[in-house]
């Protein structure tokens, strides 16, 4: 009983030895930075609910200045991990906290994908863009706090200048309330032509014209308000003595593909493309006599072409085809 245990130890091991230093685990071994590093806090480094490719991610865009680019396909491009890792990652990072992606509309119309990276999540509800802070600001004093034990190495002396505070956020200039003289101003469209008197006869025949368009022109199709519309400016037509196929052949010649706007295609072409008044025709002759009275516009019952005439009835060409039948 008396005979003593060799094997068995004197006493407990320490966790730590007599210099401080933990006898398992880790061991660091730091350098205080004096540029070139960012600040990643323990709640990141150390969270229980992401995964160590998002907790990786995370510093890595926290390290980058604003303005860079952290699309899936650049991640993609420099890291080994695949894209359907890194985006299962930023989801990671937005559904804690830590990433906030959403879409604004610049003044200039542009929709545009702004991205927040929060170091703190739900410290701020708006983030501010500050400034990279320069060396003598990034330093902590070379001189360390009375209550604090002395560095067994001393730290790089800080250079001979006062720490710049980091410059306040730029305001953003306010929208302009009147136009930008600097955009390119689109002139109004010209009016549409009106005839000088819109007789229910021209109104007719304009009216038919651009009802009849689908029928040789299936993607002219016009709604009725449309026709409404149109129809002064193609009675313009018919009152300086056009007639109805080359008003056909001016509107319907060499359609862009796809067209999207017909009404305002007809309207730039017929407003645009407007004939003058025929020398000696008889809308002239009755301005220089206003005694004399011009016969309104009828449609002919057969061909459907536009003539003068105080009855409607047939054309000229009809009634002498309708006599050399007969």
């Amino acid at each position: 009983m008396d005979t003593s245990q060799i094997t068995a130890p004197s006493r407990g091991v320490s966790p730590v030895l007599e210099d401080g230093t933990p006898s398992s685990g880790v061991i660091h071994v730091n350098f205080r930075h004096a540029a070139g590093f960012t600040v990643i806090g323990n709640h990141l480094a150390q969270h229980r609910g992401l995964s160590l490719t998002a907790i990786g991610l995370a510093a890595h865009i926290q390290s980058l200045p604003a303005g860079a680019r952290i699309g899936i396909k650049r991640l993609a491009e420099r890291f080994p991990e695949s894209e359907a890792r890194i985006a299962a990652a930023l989801r990671e990072l937005a559904a804690h906290g830590y990433l906030h992606r959403s879409r604004v509309r610049l003044a200039d119309g542009r929709i545009v994908t702004r991205t927040f990276s929060y170091n703190q999540p739900g410290t701020t509800a708006h983030p501010v863009t500050t400034t990279p802070r320069t060396h003598a600001a990034a330093r902590e004093p070379a001189s360390p706090p009375a209550s604090s034990p002395l560095p067994s190495s001393p730290p790089p002396a800080a250079p001979d200048s006062a720490p710049v505070p980091n410059p306040a956020p730029r305001p953003q200039p306010a929208p302009a309330l009147g136009p930008d003289p600097t955009a390119r101003s689109t002139p109004p469209p010209a009016p549409l032509p009106r005839p000088q008197e819109l007789t229910p006869e021209l109104q007719h025949a304009a009216t038919a014209l651009l009802a009849n368009l689908r029928r040789r022109t299936p993607r002219l199709i016009l709604s009725e308000n449309d026709i409404r519309a149109l129809a002064p400016g193609v009675a313009t037509w018919l009152e300086r003595d056009a007639r109805p196929d080359t008003i056909h052949h001016a509107l319907t010649t060499d359609l862009p593909a796809p067209l999207k706007h017909p009404a305002g295609l007809l309207r730039h072409r017929i407003t645009t493309l407007l004939p003058p008044p025929l020398p000696g025709s008889q809308d002239i002759a009755a301005l220089a006599r206003p005694d004399v009275t011009v016969a309104p516009l009828q449609n002919c019952d057969r061909c459907d072409r536009a003539f003068r005439s105080h009855h409607p009835g047939r054309c000229r060409d009809c009634r002498s085809d309708l006599h050399t039948a007969a």
